[in-house]
């Protein structure tokens, strides 16, 4: 479904709107015109942009007009170079996958869900025009399993306020354990046909974020060479199994909306992950959008992956 929509294959535009300092130029320079043009010569369909609430609305609840002009520039180049764009709420009022960003309540507070949704309804009667070309994601990585149950009631709810100004619009869900595959299974059954199992792949952890501060799950003075990670491709199959069972059982599909190798992984060794995962990526037609375009220490473009870039290209 999502490969004849043009939401196979994707690459993220990881802290652009989100994860950023807000400046006026990170806003209007981090990613440019040339750098969606730069993509479309990858082989890939479209891109997913991570949004923070605050570029989209202040703490009066007022929509920013220039938040939303640059979601419309980010339409117009993509349409300009063919490629489709999932707006993916990266970031919502009393809640983030970071919790180093100090939101907090959201499951908690009915003032803060409706906040979502209202934002979410602003979204859906800017963008829902745009549904052949244009996806939306609810919100990024769900951290605590204790949250399941509000956010299969929440979510749908957030679905049925959108599908009044956009019924035709593809939407993006993922579960707890920040999209954990292996929480796919607890999700409700999808609200209509058009509604994917989304999920985000670093498995594992060990490998793929060595080296990383900003994490207490490694230690980030440890390295760990593929061979040392025993991943394979059948490690990948396995871990995917519950979810592609899950989404057969309720008639959708699946979309790993974020995978990749961080920076301090040799440019081998990250090729070696890229082939292995994308082996069971196309053997189950699971969608993908990789993390991430440039810098965010897991930068497609820099100039380390440069010996390896066009084989890793095939592997996306």
């Amino acid at each position: 479904m999502l490969k004849s929509k043009g939401f196979y294959k994707g690459v993220n535009l990881g802290g652009w709107l989100s994860q950023c300092d807000y400046s006026k130029d990170r806003l209007d320079n981090f990613i440019t015109k040339q750098d969606i043009a730069k993509i479309a010569t990858w082989s890939v369909d479209h891109v997913r942009l991570p949004i923070d609430y605050n570029v989209l609305e202040n703490d009066t609840n007022d929509y920013k007009e220039d938040g939303f002009a640059r979601i419309d520039k980010a339409i117009e180049w993509c349409q300009e170079f063919h490629l489709n764009l999932v707006l993916d709420l990266h970031k919502t009022a009393g809640f983030s996958f970071d919790f180093g960003e100090k939101e907090d309540g959201f499951f908690e507070s009915k003032k803060l869900q409706e906040r979502f949704l209202l934002l979410w309804e602003e979204i859906a009667r800017r963008y829902g025009k745009y549904a052949d070309t244009v996806a939306f994601e609810l919100l990024n990585e769900v951290t605590e399993q204790s949250y399941i149950d509000v956010w299969n009631r929440l979510s749908n709810e957030c679905i049925r306020r959108i599908r009044v100004f956009a019924p035709d619009t593809l939407i993006l869900i993922g579960s707890y354990n920040n999209n954990c595959a292996s929480a796919v299974k607890d999700l409700a059954k999808p609200y209509d046909d058009k509604v994917v199992y989304n999920f985000h792949c670093y498995e594992s952890l060990l490998f793929t974020h060595q080296g990383a501060t900003w994490t207490d799950k490694i230690n980030p003075d440890a390295r760990m060479s593929y061979e040392e990670s025993r991943l394979s491709p059948e490690f990948f199959e396995d871990f995917f199994a519950s979810a592609l069972e899950t989404a057969k059982k309720n008639n959708t599909v699946l979309y790993c909306g974020e995978y990749g190798v961080i920076d301090r992984v040799s440019p081998e060794d990250t090729l070696r992950w890229y082939k292995d995962i994308n082996s069971i990526f196309e053997k189950y037609g699971i969608s993908r959008c990789a993390w991430s375009y440039k810098e965010m220490d897991f930068g497609l473009s820099d100039e380390r992956l440069k010996p390896v870039f066009n084989e890793l290209l095939k592997c996306l």
